[in-house]
């Protein structure tokens, strides 16, 4: 039991660490209206294992903090990471894990710009819709592709294994 718990806080500082890290170094294209955030990707990791939702929320306020929305995006953008995370932990089918980050991101984070930048709502919404799909369109494929090595899914600790072909 112990080294259970010793492995998943270890998976999820390094999920964290992840997430950070790929936010940060490509601070040009994650933060702001029009943004492509990498780090995003990992949120597909949430269908494989639903304790990545700790290191990913996690991950996503440390990466928050040097927005400059301040801590408005460490709080807002952060529960739209979680909201994100609490549904793909349910969802039945890798594909569908696209949706809810688009989704709770174009408007939670597009409120964020509107009242803190004063940018167009819809535009906003728009704008990081179309930055999320992107990033996790290629996303899907890229864990698509993993989803078939089970080695892939060993070393994750996958508390399942994609036994069917993913509709496309």
């Amino acid at each position: 039991m112990k080294n259970k718990t010793i492995r998943k806080i270890t998976d999820n500082a390094i999920v964290a660490a992840a997430y950070i890290v790929f936010t940060i170094l490509l601070k040009p294209i994650s933060y702001g209206q029009i943004q492509f955030r990498i780090a995003e990707i990992l949120l597909f990791l949430v269908f494989f294992r639903k304790d990545f939702a700790i290191g990913l929320t996690i991950g996503c306020a440390i990466a928050n903090l040097p927005s400059d929305l301040g801590l408005v995006d460490v709080a807002f953008g952060t529960l739209a990471t979680l909201l994100s995370c609490l549904v793909i932990m349910f969802l039945p089918k890798l594909i569908y894990c696209i949706l809810p980050p688009i989704i709770f991101n174009a408007f939670i984070v597009g409120a964020e710009l509107y009242y803190v930048l004063g940018l167009p709502f819809w535009v906003n919404v728009g704008y990081v819709a179309l930055g999320e799909f992107v990033v996790l369109f290629v996303g899907f494929f890229i864990f698509f592709a993993l989803s078939k090595n089970k080695r892939f899914l060993e070393v994750i600790g996958s508390e399942k294994y994609i036994e069917t072909e993913v509709d496309l």
